[in-house]
């Protein structure tokens, strides 16, 4: 039986950023337009991050059943490990979905917005699709994609959305940065991993792209947001502080460049998890300001 530490190990708290950053920036959005609700912030943080722990446990229990978990560099993998049986994995999933389902329903009651309800069910779908069922879009090179969307643009502006019951730019813009820092954790994971993913069948986008291109694309999703939020200078002169995360992108970026792999690797995964922390509270803040 898995112990409580390595429960928490399997939930991988270094991408848990990746949930509390679209929170910081929509919210910093809705201050903008004098709305911003404390409540109603931490409603949306917390079902972005029992989602984002969902969408760990479900990748686990998919990748473990799978057997495509074998021989990795990393986090915990409870399946894979043999430490959690697979049921007891998925049930965690299936948990923290039912949490952020609960979380999220307050908050559409408070925002009185009940169509968000449809959007949030096509998060859990899409959580659990990412390498659950059938055919699995991680698996084939979809999963930046599925990232962007969910992870970038529906949390941010739906945090938005139900703090201020409209969009600004701002927000379109930061959603657009934050998305982008999302798709930066998982194309860095993703890279790590590009030996085992190829040979177990599972063509992410780093497998599709190769080992070269893949770094690449990493260098340009750290460094991009951080010009994107710059340019919400437009709203607010105060953005422009987010141009104090531009040297710690470069030096991700230029980690990955030279060729970091496999344990070096892990390092920029809590880096770029940091990196994104970061943009969400300074970009957040500057918007609030």
């Amino acid at each position: 039986m898995a112990t409580w530490t390595e429960w928490v190990a399997g939930a991988r708290p270094r991408t848990l950023p990746a949930a509390v950053a679209p929170v910081l920036v929509g919210t910093g959005a809705a201050a903008q337009s004098h709305s911003a609700s404390l409540v109603r912030a931490l409603l949306a943080a917390g079902v972005a991050l029992a989602l984002q722990v969902g969408v760990n446990y479900a990748n686990d229990y998919s990748d473990g059943v799978r057997g495509t978990d074998v021989d990795r560099v990393g986090p915990m993998r409870l399946t894979a490990s043999g430490a959690a049986r697979p049921g007891h994995v998925k049930l965690a999933a299936f948990g923290s979905f039912g949490v952020a389902g609960v979380l999220g329903l307050a908050l559409v009651a408070l925002s009185g917005h009940w169509w968000l309800l449809a959007v949030g069910v096509l998060c859990v779908l899409a959580a659990w699709g990412y390498t659950g069922g059938r055919r699995p879009y991680g698996y084939r090179g979809l999963g930046e994609v599925g990232v962007f969307v969910f992870f970038g643009l529906v949390a941010t502006l739906g945090t938005t959305y139900t703090q201020a019951d409209g969009l600004t730019w701002p927000s379109w813009l930061g959603a657009v940065g934050v998305g982008l820092l999302a798709c930066a954790l998982l194309m860095v994971n993703n890279l790590r991993d590009i030996p085992t993913d190829a040979v177990s069948g599972k063509r992410t986008l780093a497998v599709r792209l190769g080992d070269h291109r893949a770094r690449r694309a990493y260098a340009l999703l750290v460094m991009l947001p951080v010009l994107l939020g710059a340019g919400c200078a437009f709203a607010s002169g105060w953005a422009l502080m987010v141009l104090a995360l531009f040297p710690a992108a470069v030096a991700l970026a230029v980690t990955v460049l030279v060729g970091a792999r496999g344990r070096a690797l892990v390092p920029v995964l809590a880096g770029t998890g940091l990196l994104q922390l970061g943009y969400g509270m300074l970009l957040g803040l500057a918007l609030a300001l």
